[in-house]
């Protein structure tokens, strides 16, 4: 099994990311193909890890996908590399409850036999880091911490008297330190980040920070500790769908700097089970790909590229095109708030949407809704049956406003915890799935089936209509039939 480290916080804003992407880059300098995993519901992040990387980012997320997907999905996300970096979530042990670690990146790292490396904070402070690490190391002793990294360092005389005394309280090595520095940061806004893909300094931000990890990181202790991992037992993995008579039906992947927020491991499985998956713009005014069988719309930033949106009347009118024919369209958080009536940005103006849900949606100024989601579909989708569960979370600056219109609720939600309220979300029409909700399909592999089986069938009656001259007026009354 691949060497592997999780690199944890003390809590978030610790610099995690990107002292893990310096990780990433430094290790790559040295010949390693390196593979980064981001623990919990997170597309900003993996984004920067991915590109220091060469390689997609995975997310590994034990409350909605269980221990088995989720060592599933690292097995297959370290098919090739030498070893496996796992950046995790907030502080080492903040998960899904208050009461318990569960979905925490110290449960994860305990599925996975992985050592860890801390994160601590030392700007502002001096003997007291050694009291952090003290608390983290003695926690809970079935979690332990391999060793510390210190960041946002005042000096290297500040970095090395802190590490000492860690040393001194806790016998933890400090595997190295960066400094507190402008070049060693990445600008922030709503949802995170900046998107490593659209920021102009990406390049310039990863090499800084892999320099200061090359020059004051013991890289050779670090994969001593990354080596020293038990192996894990074989996952399995999925297997390839043979492609089925006509070929591999088209999912049309809306994929720029408006929609961008997918799993990688929800591609793949697609991809095995049977799609081909071809991306468009909707920003740089493309329309659906010719035979395009199913559409998925990801979250991101529509509402920076409300314009843009806007005026692509062709894939608007192609999507209407498509939804009548009963297709599977999904679409999450910001593929949803571009297929209502239209978005209202946070100068208040209003840009015209797709149309496909009735009402309209807003930007707001505070978060409107963060956590994880146990859904019940309140009806047949391409995805589940009425009455089945599945799990995902909500990350959103925007709310829906669809008084006086008529939404056919898609989901019944609730929280993490059996005391948390409950509501209907989402709108659901033939084959048309528009909620804030983002669900991976990793978590049941039947998910990624049925809607596969639903493009073949739409593929099936293309051809059936072609051969006997149906028109698309009768497509769509077969689709509902």
């Amino acid at each position: 099994m691949t060497a592997r480290i999780v690199v944890a916080g003390v809590g978030s804003g610790v610099g995690k990311t990107l002292l893990t992407a310096g990780l990433i880059g430094a290790l790559r300098r040295r010949g390693l193909a390196v593979q980064p995993f981001k623990c919990g519901p997170d597309y900003i992040d993996p984004g920067w890890l991915g590109a220091a990387a060469g390689r997609p980012c995975r997310n590994l997320d034990a409350w909605m996908l269980g221990d088995t997907a989720m060592r599933e999905s690292f097995a297959r996300g370290c098919v090739g590399a030498d070893l496996a970096v796992v950046e995790g979530v907030m502080g080492l042990f903040d998960g899904a409850r208050f009461d318990d670690d569960a979905g925490s990146t110290a449960a994860i790292a305990a599925t996975l036999a992985a050592p860890v490396l801390l994160i601590i904070d030392i700007s502002g402070s001096a003997r007291s880091a050694a009291a952090i690490a003290f608390g983290f190391a003695r926690f809970d002793s079935r979690r332990p911490v391999a060793a510390v990294a210190l960041n946002f360092a005042g000096s290297e005389g500040h970095a090395r008297g802190c590490a000492a005394a860690i040393k001194t309280a806790t016998g933890l090595p400090s595997l190295g330190w960066l400094p507190r520095k402008p070049s060693l940061s990445v600008p922030e806004r709503h949802l995170g980040l900046e998107l490593a893909a659209e920021s102009g300094g990406r390049g310039a931000t990863l090499a800084a920070a892999a320099d200061a990890v090359a020059e004051a990181f013991d890289l050779d202790a670090l994969l001593d500790v990354a080596r020293s991992a038990p192996d894990l037992p074989p996952a399995a993995a999925p297997h390839d769908v043979p492609a089925a008579d006509g070929g591999r039906p088209i999912l049309a992947l809306a994929s720029d700097a408006a929609f961008s927020f997918y799993y990688q491991d929800d591609l793949d499985i697609l991809a095995a089970m049977g799609a081909r998956i071809v991306r468009f713009s909707p920003v740089a005014g493309d329309r659906l790909p010719k035979g395009t069988a199913a559409v998925f719309l990801g979250g991101g930033y529509p509402e920076l590229f409300a314009r843009q949106l806007a005026a692509n009347h062709g894939l608007w009118q192609d999507l209407h095109d498509l939804h009548g024919l009963g297709a599977p369209i999904l679409a999450e958080c910001g593929g949803f708030m571009a297929l209502t009536q239209a978005l209202v940005d946070a100068d208040g103006v209003r840009h015209d949407m797709a149309g496909l849900v009735p009402g309209t949606v807003r930007m707001t100024q505070r978060l409107a809704a963060l956590g994880y989601r146990r859904a019940t579909a309140l009806v047949d989708t391409p995805l589940v049956r009425a009455g089945e569960t599945l799990r995902g979370h909500e990350f959103h600056y925007s709310v829906w406003d669809c008084e006086g219109s008529a939404p056919a609720p898609v989901w019944f939600l609730r929280g993490n915890r059996d005391s948390d309220p409950t509501l209907e979300a989402g709108h659901a029409e033939r084959g048309l799935v528009a909620s804030y909700l983002h669900i991976p399909l990793a978590q049941r592999p039947e998910l990624a089936a049925r809607l596969v089986e639903q493009m073949r069938d739409v593929d099936r009656r293309r051809r059936r209509a072609s051969t006997t001259e149906g028109s698309a007026p009768e497509l769509a009354e077969q689709a509902l039939s």
